[in-house]
């Protein structure tokens, strides 16, 4: 399926986000994850199903100031 992630187009074949996470090699690292414009905490990602065309943002925190 093609979703836009962080603003450019992905084929993926991962059924939910956790499973995207883990493919992007996110699996173990602190990020912040959202779906379609909605935050999804990382307890809820297993649960949140990935649909053709998802808007898809996963950032990582950034040290320094």
């Amino acid at each position: 399926m093609l979703i836009l992630l962080n603003g450019e187009r992905f084929a993926t074949d991962a059924s939910n986000l956790d499973e995207l996470c883990a493919k992007l090699g996110f699996a173990e690292a602190k990020v912040a994850t959202a779906v379609n414009g909605s935050f999804v905490a990382a307890a809820m990602r297993r649960i949140t199903q990935l649909s053709e065309a998802d808007e898809i943002e996963v950032v990582a925190p950034r040290q320094g100031g």
